[in-house]
């Protein structure tokens, strides 16, 4: 999800004649800076993360280290923040903290970077100090990426499903908007994505002067690449995205396929080590891996209302941010823009004629006269739980698949 993240000019100076970075992109944080991007989730996190690691030996001969002994250092993340692992995951420890801590250490005055959606998980100013602290907060700088909400809860909702959820899109979408305290079934949500507020709270610890606000553009694929080359000092297309078909987004029949799992999961009392083994890493990377979506697969589409509300909190949350004295690269209205519904397309459904049918939305409910049909999903509790038997090899087997 990589995006473009031009900047205002007022934001910073453009880079200096002989500098790394191109015309128009922000000027390089001081050398011996350690760059800390705290996400948000869905904010093209992954795809930062695993183009980092994959150039991190490139990135040394420039004087950038990425400290951390793993793509995304997720559990010393989750430790430092006092959040559990996800549902049937070792639990992340102390331990991961201390190790990164480390790492980033070992640097000294070289530029680092740290890259985790998490961090931006820590309740309240406690926690964040101890981030600070504990990274050195003389060279901490934070980087915050930021997209449009509208485009968040979609995706966002989809990866709780992938966590376990149960709740259907719209059901989640009635309890996040228009449920107070908006906190059920996914308190972690606002905590992450009022904007304002997450920016807010890493403010008050770190500086204004110590973070940078990126807003996310989808419309260029390599503009946040471009970005943390240029606020690390890189040279021009040294980062690169690396292909991950596990990163894909599910399509809204894998993503109701996988809900009704779930809550087969919950009616059968199974314990959570089996979903983190069988489904979220067996059968979910297994689909990612192997299915490719079609253009025409439906997809999980935002109702009008939920789209409008987004619109009105995206724009609050702008005009806040635009008052706290941070650096912000990119345009703060990309985050709340609304945009209209056209007339849509229903995937799948032609006319006599062959031509695509067309649906309005009708009393402004956003909701369409069509729905997909559902797919019919067997009991697949029963598939890990039936009785197995022993190979030639003397593992465990059940049927004759396997994910």
């Amino acid at each position: 999800m990589e995006s473009d993240c031009t900047h205002h000019d007022s934001a910073a100076p453009e880079a200096e004649a002989g500098d790394t970075a191109p015309k128009g992109a922000p000027a390089p944080l001081p050398p011996g800076t350690r760059l800390l991007h705290i996400g948000p989730h869905k904010t093209g996190t992954t795809s930062i993360q695993g183009a980092l690691f994959a150039a991190k030996d490139a990135m040394a001969g420039h004087g950038v280290d990425f400290p951390a002994h793993s793509r995304h250092p997720m559990e010393a993340a989750l430790a430092v923040c006092a959040r559990p692992g996800m549902m049937g995951d070792t639990k992340p420890t102390e331990g991961h903290w201390k190790r990164l801590v480390d790492a980033v250490h070992a640097t000294g005055r070289r530029t680092s970077v740290v890259s985790s959606e998490f961090f931006a998980d820590a309740p309240d100013d406690e926690s964040i100090a101890r981030i600070v602290d504990g990274l050195g907060r003389d060279q901490v700088h934070v980087l915050v990426t930021l997209r449009p909400l509208a485009k968040i809860m979609p995706s966002q909702w989809q990866q709780y499903v992938q966590n376990g959820l149960r709740m259907g899109y719209e059901d989640w979408l009635e309890h996040m908007l228009r449920k107070a305290p908006y906190e059920k079934p996914n308190p972690s949500f606002w905590r992450r994505h009022r904007h304002d507020r997450l920016v807010e709270r890493w403010v008050r610890v770190a500086g204004a002067e110590n973070v940078t606000v990126v807003v996310v553009d989808d419309r260029d694929r390599d503009g946040l690449m471009r970005t943390f080359e240029s606020l690390l000092g890189l040279p021009d297309g040294l980062l690169e995205p690396v292909p991950d078909a596990a990163n894909r987004s599910l399509t809204l029949a894998e993503t109701e396929m996988l809900r009704k799992l779930n809550m087969e999961f919950r009616g059968n009392g199974l314990p959570d080590e089996v979903y983190s083994k069988m489904v979220r890493n067996g059968a979910v990377m297994h689909m990612k891996n192997t299915c490719r979506p079609a253009p025409d697969d439906a997809r999980i589409t935002t109702p009008r209302w939920a789209l409008e509300a987004a619109a009105g909190i995206g724009a609050e949350m702008a005009e806040r941010i635009a008052v706290m004295g941070v650096r912000v690269l990119g345009d703060p209205v990309t985050r709340c823009r609304c945009p209209l519904y056209p007339a849509l397309e229903v995937p799948g459904r032609r006319s006599r004629r062959g031509s695509t049918r067309r649906w309005r939305p009708t009393r402004c409910t956003g909701r369409s006269p069509w729905r997909p049909r559902r797919p019919r999903i067997p009991s697949l509790c029963a598939w890990f739980t039936r009785p197995r038997r022993r190979n030639s090899s003397g593992s465990s087997v059940t049927g004759s698949s396997s994910v």
